[in-house]
């Protein structure tokens, strides 16, 4: 088993910054993929980074690319996600996720193990 903690959630006016982190245990962090997805209320958990084993690798949907940063560091068993210039359409619960399978992926099936979630709400 892997377990995952986010942290890092809260409440935003529109324009301004968050930082998630998600800390890992269990497992090998550094021989997974790592990604972000969210949720809002009444939609589908959806795709928003992810990045690969080394670091080098990462995928983002288009409606985050150029504002949301996706980072590891496998020496502090850590991932995080830099959220700039947020909207309000960002109001969702982040939740990390990892995959065993060394291929980047947009599919919340593909991902083995999930954290239980932080809440990120930006204000108009």
């Amino acid at each position: 088993q892997m377990q995952l903690v986010e942290s890092g959630g809260g409440l935003v006016q529109a324009g301004g910054s968050l930082r998630l982190s998600c800390a890992a245990s269990g497992r090998t962090f550094s021989s997974y993929i790592m990604g972000w997805f969210r949720q809002a209320p009444g939609k589908e958990r959806e795709f928003v980074a992810a990045i690969g084993w080394s670091g080098r690798s990462t995928l983002y949907d288009d409606s985050v690319k150029g504002r949301f940063t996706i980072s590891r560091n496998n020496a502090m068993n850590t991932l995080t996600l830099q959220m700039n210039s947020l909207k309000p359409e960002d109001t969702a619960v982040y939740y990390c996720a990892s995959r065993q399978l060394r291929v980047l992926s947009m599919k919340k099936n593909d991902y083995d193990y999930w954290g239980q979630g932080t809440q990120v709400t930006v204000s108009s």
